[in-house]
């Protein structure tokens, strides 16, 4: 699998040098995910269980 080129940073990265961020990239069918301390290392999903996910996120936050 080649790793997508459209990587952007979440907009909770804050500032000074970062280098401590989520990163998210899309492709057709898939999402990917990394952490910019370690790029290399890429979770790969597809948009369904990705919503699924952050639903649990924001309904555990409320």
């Amino acid at each position: 699998m080649t790793a997508p080129d459209n990587w952007q940073k979440s907009s909770f990265s804050g500032g000074g040098d970062g280098s401590n961020c989520l990163e998210l990239a899309s492709t057709p069918t898939t999402l990917h995910l990394r952490e910019s301390d370690t790029p290399s290392t890429i979770l790969t999903t597809t948009p369904t269980p990705f919503t699924h996910l952050l639903d649990a996120v924001r309904a555990q936050a409320l």
